[in-house]
C-alpha cells in the first residue's frame, strides 16, 4: 500500500477546504439517513455514496432478501429529486423504460410519453431478469444522459443515477447482464448477510413498521450537482494516471482473462477515486484510493478465460493478482 504519499507534487488548481467540509457535512447526513435503514453495512453505503458523486451508476448484486431493494431506496428517498422505479421482468419492453410515441387522436400528432428513466434516480430491480434486448434500452441513457426515440433526442436530468440490482447469475429465471452494460456500471457491490447484532435490531426496527416511510429528504439536486462539481475538481497527479492506466493495462494483457478492462473502466476508476478522496477531506487522490477501488470497479467487467474458470479462479482473484504486480507510484509532496 502506498500510505506515505502525501500529495500532488506540483501545485494544480483544486477545490477548496470550505467546499470539502460543505461536502462532508451533507454526505454524513445522506449516510446517517441511509444507515437508519440500512444496519450493519458501512462499506457498502459509503460506495453507494462515492458512485453518486462520481456521477455513475451502481449496480448491487446479492442473494435475495439482503436489502438490495432497500438500499436503492433508501438513498433515493435521501435526496429530494426524482425517483422512478422499473421492476424488470421478462415481458418488460424497451419502450417501458425509454418511452415511446403515442398519437394523439385530438391534436392528429404523435405525443411522447417518457419511459421509467426520466427520473434523477431510477432504480432498476431485479435488472436480469429482463430480456437482454430491453436490459440494452439502458445503454443510452446510462451513458450519455440521453434517450432517442423515433429520430428525436431527450435529454436527461441531472444528477442522473441508475442503481440496479440483481441476483446472482445461477439463479433460476434471470439472464446474463452483456458486456456492454456491464461495462456502463460504475462499480458493482454486495451487501451480504447482516452480523447477527445488525439482524436483531432490524427485527426491532422493520417489523412493527416499514423504516422507508420514516426517511426524509436530507438534500436535495441541486446540491448534489453542486457536490458532484466539487469532486470534479479534486486532483489527481501525473504519476496516479499511470498507474491506474497500468492496472487496466494490465488485465487487458492477462492470459487468465479473455476481456480485459475498457477504457471507460480507467475512466470510472480514476472519478471514484477523486469522490473516495473528496469523502475523506482531501483534494488530491491517492494510489490507495486507486487500489481500493479496483475491485468494485474492474471487476464485474472483467471475463474469465476458459482455464481459469475451469479451476475456480474468479475475476477477483484473478484481479488482485494483477494489482500485486503493478508497481505502486513512490512517494510525492507538495511543491
Amino acid at each position: 500500500m502506498a500510505d506515505n504519499v502525501e500529495g500532488p507534487d506540483v501545485e494544480s488548481p483544486t477545490t477548496g477546504g470550505a467546499d470539502l467540509e460543505t461536502l462532508a457535512r451533507v454526505v454524513e447526513r445522506v449516510r446517517t439517513n441511509v444507515e437508519k435503514v440500512i444496519e450493519g453495512k458501512p462499506d457498502v453505503v459509503s460506495s453507494t455514496l462515492v458512485v453518486l458523486l462520481a456521477e455513475g451508476h451502481l449496480l448491487i448484486e446479492d442473494v435475495p432478501g439482503v436489502g438490495k431493494t432497500m438500499l436503492s431506496k433508501a438513498l433515493a428517498r435521501s435526496i429530494d429529486c426524482t425517483v422512478r422505479r422499473i421492476q424488470f421482468t421478462p415481458d418488460l419492453l424497451p419502450s417501458d423504460v425509454t418511452g415511446v410515441s403515442v398519437f394523439n387522436q385530438n391534436t392528429r400528432e404523435f405525443e411522447f410519453r417518457p419511459g421509467g428513466v426520466f427520473a434523477n434516480i431510477v432504480v432498476g430491480d431485479e435488472i436480469n431478469r429482463a430480456s437482454p434486448k430491453t436490459q440494452s434500452a439502458l445503454l443510452e441513457c446510462m451513458e450519455e444522459r440521453q434517450v432517442t426515440v423515433d429520430n428525436t433526442t431527450y435529454q436527461l436530468d441531472t444528477p442522473f443515477m441508475v442503481i440496479a440490482t440483481q441476483n446472482p447469475i445461477e439463479m433460476e429465471g434471470t439472464y446474463a447482464l452483456p458486456e456492454a452494460q456491464r461495462d456502463r456500471f460504475m462499480a458493482r457491490v454486495s451487501i451480504g448477510y447482516p452480523v447477527e447484532n445488525a439482524e436483531l435490531a432490524m427485527l426491532d426496527s422493520h417489523t412493527g413498521a416499514n423504516p422507508l416511510d420514516d426517511l426524509e429528504p436530507v438534500t436535495d439536486a441541486a446540491e448534489v450537482r453542486k457536490l458532484c462539481g466539487i469532486v470534479a475538481q479534486v486532483y489527481v497527479s501525473e504519476a496516479v494516471q499511470r498507474y491506474a492506466v497500468s492496472l487496466t493495462a494490465a488485465t487487458r494483457k492477462s492470459q487468465e482473462l479473455t476481456l480485459g478492462a475498457s477504457p471507460r473502466a480507467t475512466l470510472h476508476l480514476v472519478r471514484a477515486a477523486k469522490a473516495t478522496a473528496a469523502m475523506e477531506g482531501r483534494d488530491y487522490v491517492l494510489p490507495d484510493d486507486i487500489q481500493r477501488l479496483a475491485r468494485p470497479v474492474l471487476a464485474h467487467r472483467l471475463l474469465p478465460a476458459v482455464e481459469a474458470a475451469m479451476s475456480g479462479r474468479s475475476t477477483t482473484a484473478i484481479l488482485d493478482g494483477l494489482l500485486a504486480g503493478v508497481p505502486v507510484p513512490q512517494s510525492t509532496h507538495r511543491a
